[in-house]
């Protein structure tokens, strides 16, 4: 599930895209709109660029339809989606899909869920045969026990994105406490965990037959195809499915508080404080609805906004503040969240926010203000649409909220007309004086530090010990009753011929200094990424005081000699650009993205940046402060506990890659501006430096705007050190992480292995496919499809440039977490006795015809850049993986399968609730478990 903000970041991304085009320049998305007898709307967006088309199916429904008591349908039906229908057999949706190369999903929020895939060109009718027998012939085939296995990992997906972590809980608190009873926004998409349980599959039919219907939903298909043979296939899969019922039209149901409520939880999973204020407002698309968003953005969203102003650099309670506008379907709301420093009252947090607005009531802000608001969303624009499925996505949207797949034009205008008078008015009629809701979420115990007048929000945390389970059922299969179709509908339709795949051609050259290029010219935007990458980062830090790279890296934003922090960050922001550095294990990064006619302004800006930095005190002590509280709120999350317990142990305690890239609490305390000088002076240099561009830009053009940075950036010696791994454990060993209390236990297991550069690694990584690579991966099948554990299981080969690793991890219910260790142990085990040639028919069909969907946006071009420069891959690596994969067998696999992956030489890490589940890993026969903390 995805919540709602992003639905409505899309549609404001559209409605900014206009304010900053050159005069008589137009943005465009054409499209073709038509209805089918039966009421489907259909969309379609014809893009020949690349050999891959997206199928995005919106239905208007979202958890805004049901009802209390029957709470978490939509997404329920969601998972149901997946399982089965009359012609499409159980558990093919995600294997078809994948085999052809494609990707796929779904996602659910209050407002509307969908489906979409991207696949190759020649899937096209395979996808949309599917997706019309889903929509029209899948109630017949809803069974108990299939539906029992997907209510299970529902409320798995429950509790690791809500009862397991941080805050989880805040979003039903707002949505109960700024919402009256039986509002539709009054729950939460995942709904209850009652609700969930209690659901039946009579409930569940009734829903699909209401909502999942022609009449309800938008077909929206963007790609390359022929739009004559694209509509017969339309009419013929989705023609003869009847109209269902009509659905009544929601109109807005905005609501006004008559009286300010503060609620307080102490939270068993946070250790600071945080604290969330929220307005009602109108839904989205009214006039105000627009001035709000920019309202948000003036009064939080940059270091000159007041509210960081006052919070985060004079008061020093927090290190950052976000606000946003979050105009939905029915009703929106205006919210600003704080997470507070350790020990600092929530009630001084919102006297603060008052403090903030005062200011903002008497200072003002500039027109530069709003421009600044404005200037970023054409990039952002173009970005949405660069792939086929952000295409189809966006049409999709405004048809089902709007009507009009071409109502972003509309959009346009309404947010470009925007006044500074407009963000003023709501701010008065929105907010000055207006009554709230206030959530505080506080470490268990310090009930002390909620706002004043706060009562308890009654929050009822589930037992583990008698967390809900759905009993799954084994019997005899239900027969399925078959719904007479016009043409067999059994018969899948075949692939079309394979599509053939081109690599854009690299540039290569270097600069006079010693900086390596490496470009891809890619129009179909106007659009420019790239990115300046330094060996060493991380991996160049003293083991006795790590994180120096990534506060080196957080310094190098905070101005430049000439600039401060604020006037650089406004600089960047009037360029509509996105320029940032940030630290990794193995180097440092500056990121661009930017429109290309402003190619040349970024790179100097980022000349700046890099050879003139400020060294801002008041900004390294906010970093500082920053990065703290980051991995306080680390030291309590289960899955990041998990995963760096594994990490010390595969990687060794001494190994520099073992310890977190922002360092400890310890290290950044007593981290000085010396230490950074003298790391900057020591390895930033072009001679380690690599420069990647893609984007509407040749390599003239790119190498006549770096003549500047070549001249004034010298370059030096830089000396990487060696890193020694340590080795496989001998035998298998269990480590617990104690987290009091936890609904589910992380699971981490694995080994050292071998780094991206080594020739074994791209066939390993092919070998694992099929275990875990992929949905369709044996441990996910079994402990999501078959137990309903987890919401998902995964095993990865990762490679680094120094090392490398092969893991496994899933999330389980807690009283699951024995069975579930010893499925992934025996899986393995099973898998190294030997893969079927299905296996790897499978593997071979989903990378090799996958590569198709691999070069289509500049973002993935970027990527290949930097796998090729980093890993010191030839220019021809791509055919040469696919060459590999073309004449996979059976006997490769299983010799890369016994080689790299053995679960009797693993490290096998728990984070979870020692108290019950500590001495039941006994039972793996692996030894006493060992708890680490």
């Amino acid at each position: 599930m995805k919540n709602s903000f992003k639905v409505i970041l899309i549609l404001t991304l559209f409605a900014f895209a206009a304010c900053q085009q050159k005069k008589g320049e137009e943005l465009s998305l054409p499209f073709e709109k038509y209805q089918l007898d039966n009421g489907l709307s259909v969309v379609l967006h014809q893009d020949k660029s690349d050999p891959i088309v997206s199928v995005a199916i919106y239905y208007h429904v979202g958890s805004n339809r049901e009802v209390p008591g029957r709470t978490g349908f939509a997404h329920l039906f969601e998972h149901m989606m997946f399982q089965q229908s009359e012609n499409v057999p159980e558990d093919q949706y995600f294997r078809l899909i994948q085999s052809a190369g494609g990707t796929l999903n779904g996602s659910t929020n209050q407002d509307r869920t969908n489906y979409y895939e991207t696949i190759p060109k020649n899937a096209l009718e395979m996808v949309l045969w599917m997706e019309s027998d889903r929509m029209g012939y899948l109630a017949n085939t809803i069974t108990k026990q299939a539906f029992a296995v997907q209510q299970n990992v529902v409320q798995n997906e429950k509790r690791q994105n809500y009862d397991n972590r941080p805050y989880g809980h805040s979003s039903t608190v707002m949505a109960r406490a700024m919402f009256p009873e039986n509002h539709p926004y009054s729950w939460t998409t995942i709904g209850e965990m009652k609700d969930l349980f209690n659901a039946t599959v009579d409930d569940v039919k009734e829903f699909h037959g209401r909502y999942y219907v022609p009449n309800n939903a938008t077909l929206s298909i963007a790609g390359d195809f022929e739009t004559g043979e694209v509509k017969a296939l339309v009419q013929k899969y989705f023609g003869e499915i009847p109209k269902g019922p009509d659905v009544e039209k929601l109109t807005p149901l905005p609501v006004t508080l008559t009286e300010t409520k503060k609620l307080f939880h102490e939270d068993n999973f946070a250790n600071a404080a945080q604290y969330t204020m929220a307005y009602p407002t109108p839904e989205r698309y009214s006039k105000d609805s627009y001035a709000l968003s920019a309202l948000a953005d003036i009064i939080a969203g940059g270091k000159k906004s007041p509210l960081y102003t006052v919070l985060v650099k004079e008061k020093k309670l927090t290190s950052g503040v976000g606000a946003g506008n979050m105009a939905q379907e029915l009703a929106g709301t205006f919210r600003i969240s704080v997470t507070a420093n350790p020990g600092i009252s929530l009630a001084e947090v919102e006297n603060a926010i008052f403090e903030g607005f005062a200011r903002f009531e008497k200072e003002g802000f500039t027109e530069k203000d709003l421009e600044r608001v404005k200037a970023g969303q054409e990039t952002s624009f173009y970005n949405m649409i660069s792939s086929v499925q952000g295409k189809a996505f966006s049409l999709a949207e405004y048809d089902i909220f709007a009507g009009d797949p071409g109502f972003y034009k509309k959009n346009m205008e309404n947010m470009k007309a925007v006044t500074a008078a407009d963000v003023k008015n709501v701010y008065e009629k929105y907010i000055k004086g207006k009554n709230y809701i206030a959530t505080s979420f506080v470490p268990r115990g310090k009930a002390d530090l909620a706002a004043a007048g706060s009562v308890s929000a009654g929050i009822e945390e589930e037992n583990i010990l008698t967390a809900t389970e759905v009993k799954i059922e084994a019997g005899a299969a239900e027969e399925i009753m078959k719904t007479p179709a016009s043409f067999d509908r059994s018969v899948q339709p075949p692939l079309g011929p394979d599509v053939s795949v081109t690599v854009p051609p690299v540039w290569k050259s270097a600069l006079a200094n010693g900086m390596k290029l490496y470009g891809i010219q890619h129009s179909e935007v106007p659009l420019v990424q790239y990115n300046i990458v330094i060996d060493g980062g991380h991996m160049l830090d003293d083991i006795s005081a790590p994180g120096v790279a990534n506060m080196l890296a957080i310094m190098l934003n905070e101005g430049t000699k000439n600039k401060t922090p604020e006037e650089l960050e406004e600089e960047i922001d009037l360029l509509g650009a996105m320029i940032w550095i940030g630290a990794g294990a193995e180097d440092i990064t500056i990121s661009v993205n930017t429109l290309a006619r402003n190619f040349d302004k970024t790179l100097a800006i980022v000349e700046e940046m890099l050879l003139q930095p400020r060294w801002d005190s008041l900004a390294f002590e906010l970093a500082k402060t920053r990065t703290i509280n980051n991995l306080r709120r680390n030291s309590i999350d289960p899955t990041y506990l998990g995963s760096k317990a594994l990490g010390g142990l595969v990687l060794g305690k001494d190994n520099i890659f073992a310890a977190d890239v922002a360092g400890t609490i310890e290290s950044v305390k007593a981290m000085t501006m010396e230490q950074l000088k003298e790391y900057y002076e020591k390895n930033i240099s072009p001679s380690v430096a690599r420069f990647l561009v893609v984007g509407a830009i040749d390599q003239a053009g790119a190498e006549k705007a770096l003549a500047s940075l070549s001249a004034n950036w010298s370059a030096k010696e830089v000396t990487m050190p060696g890193i020694s791994m340590a080795p496989a454990p001998e035998k298998p060993g269990v480590y617990f992480v104690n987290i009091p209390d936890a609904k589910q236990s992380n699971i981490f297991i694995g080994a050292p292995s071998i780094p991206r550069g080594h020739p074994d690694y791209y066939p390993a990584y092919v070998a694992n496919y099929k275990l875990g690579g992929s949905f369709n991966g044996y441990v996910n099948l079994v402990l999501r499809e078959e137990k309903g554990y987890t919401y998902g299981a995964r095993t990865s080969m990762s490679g680094m440039k120094n090392y490398g690793t092969f893991t496994a991890s899933s999330a389980v219910r807690s009283t699951a977490t024995l069975e579930s260790v010893e499925i992934f142990r025996d899986l393995m085990a099973k898998y190294r006795t030997g893969v079927s040639q299905e296996d790897v028919d499978f593997t071979r069909d989903a990378l090799l015809k996958g590569n198709a969907l691999q070069f289509e946006t500049q973002r993935a071009l970027l990527g290949m850049l930097n796998t090729m420069s980093t890993y010191g891959l030839p220019d021809d690596y791509i055919a040469q993986e696919e060459n590999y994969v073309k004449n996979l067998t059976v006997e490769e696999v299983n010799a890369m399968v016994n080689k790299y992956i053995d679960p009797m030489k693993m490290y096998y890490v728990v984070a979870g609730d020692a108290a019950t589940q500590l001495k039941e890993l006994k039972k793996l026969g692996f030894g006493e478990p060992v708890q680490i903390q």
